[in-house]
């Protein structure tokens, strides 16, 4: 029998698929980063930002 995972999946973006969704430069968002502007973490040694960090970028950014 199979069985379906209705777990959410959480999904979390490199720096360079980061810079691209914003249209930025890697060097841009890894200055976002270092100044707290964008959430991030730290994932297997990589900086990575989830959704949700990503979401909450662009509600601050629109002051939502």
């Amino acid at each position: 029998m199979r069985t379906t995972d209705t777990t959410p999946r959480h999904r979390f973006y490199f720096v360079d698929e980061v810079a691209t969704e914003l249209r930025r430069s890697e060097a841009a968002v890894r200055w976002l980063m270092q100044t707290g502007k964008l959430a991030s973490s730290k994932l297997g040694g990589r900086r990575v930002v989830s959704q949700q960090q990503l979401d909450e970028f662009f509600a601050k950014a629109f002051g939502e």
